[in-house]
């Protein structure tokens, strides 16, 4: 999961992770949650709970993931401009040519970071063999970008290749993953390096 502190003091969360009493009081401690984003069709197990916990934020959707999901008790689905209270520091991009995931890139403007969830991730260390065989499976051994299953999602390249300069386009050195390390630095150039095959 990650966190952004939006300028009224409001927490965004993306890509929530489980809903317990300790992960509640971090967040407390921060400020007040008012937007949990499912940020494709296949990262939003958990934000059923967090929109228990927390009944006057805004749950959004990433495009389709309302018809898949229609169970979860979604407010809006995020795909244009993002919401008002995000604008002056959050930037968004639907990544195109992947419609079976539909990830919604995310730029927190004022500390430069993009965040994604699985158009790449940052493997460096794996705290069991099981983890080192499926990191190499799915070729994200060792290095930050996405997996061979991915890479096969991404059916029109040429949609693809248009999100992906609009998200170089922006100003960002920092990148958080949902699944690995955070790169702290390089992060438009690795990003550029990973998806060079496009």
């Amino acid at each position: 999961m990650t966190v952004i502190q939006l300028p009224d003091g409001g927490l965004l969360l993306h890509s929530p992770v489980p809903c317990d009493a300790d992960t509640r009081r971090a967040l407390d401690g921060l400020g007040s949650v008012r937007f949990v984003l499912a940020p494709s069709k296949v990262h939003h197990f958990f934000v059923t709970p967090w929109k228990a916990a927390y009944p006057a934020a805004s749950l959004l959707a990433a495009p389709g993931l309302r018809e898949k999901r229609p169970k979860i008790p979604f407010d809006g689905v995020l795909e244009g401009d993002p919401p008002e209270t995000w604008r002056s520091c959050v930037g968004i991009e639907l990544f195109r040519g992947a419609s079976w995931i539909n990830e919604i890139v995310l730029l927190h403007v004022p500390s430069r970071t993009l965040v994604l969830t699985d158009l790449a991730m940052n493997f460096h260390s794996a705290p069991n063999l099981r983890t080192a065989v499926w990191q190499r499976l799915l070729d994200v051994r060792n290095r930050f970008g996405p997996t061979r299953f991915v890479r096969l999602l991404i059916r029109d390249h040429d949609a693809a290749r248009k999100s992906l300069d609009r998200i170089l386009g922006w100003d960002f050195e920092r990148v958080t993953v949902a699944h690995g390390e955070i790169l702290e630095a390089g992060g438009k150039a690795a990003l550029r390096n990973a998806y060079a095959w496009l």
